[in-house]
């Protein structure tokens, strides 16, 4: 293409909006940590104790729930950059979604709950995927018809 097109070898990807990518020969290792790091800083909440899960187990989040109303553009900033963070952590994906049920009228609970998010995110900062290289692949998927 280098023969046909004007254009410059920058060598391999390491970043691309707000992804980080790691090459190597194991694979290719995607991340979001630098982004993860700035939502937490945002909020002040970097360095923060973290959470094992990002929601609670049988929580029940309601639409109206009798609590005072938050801040709506801070509340959809901060579902909107989970909802980008899915991209390359797919362990938030439920708790993305079911807080962006709420961006209408957000609570106070529903913001508190987001916060979880937060805290599970500071703790599990590194996480990413990882692309390996098989011989044979298989999709595996699994199920909890409880939840």
């Amino acid at each position: 293409m280098m023969s046909t097109y004007e254009m410059s070898d920058l060598g391999l990807l390491h970043y691309f909006l707000g992804i980080e990518v790691s090459q190597t020969e194991n694979g290719i290792f995607i991340s979001q940590k630098k982004y993860a790091e700035n939502i937490l800083n945002k909020l002040n909440l970097l360095g923060c104790k973290s959470v094992a899960t990002p929601l609670i187990a049988n929580e029940k989040m309601r639409k109206f729930d009798g609590a005072k109303k938050a801040d709506a553009k801070k509340y959809r900033s901060l579902v909107g950059s989970f909802l980008y963070l899915t991209a390359t952590r797919p362990d938030i994906m439920f708790a993305a979604s079911l807080l962006s049920h709420y961006m209408q009228e957000p609570s106070q609970i529903h913001f508190r709950v987001a916060k979880r998010v937060l805290r599970y995110l500071q703790g599990t900062l590194d996480y990413g995927v990882l692309f390996t290289a098989v011989e044979k692949s298989r999709l595996i998927g699994y199920t909890d018809s409880d939840w």
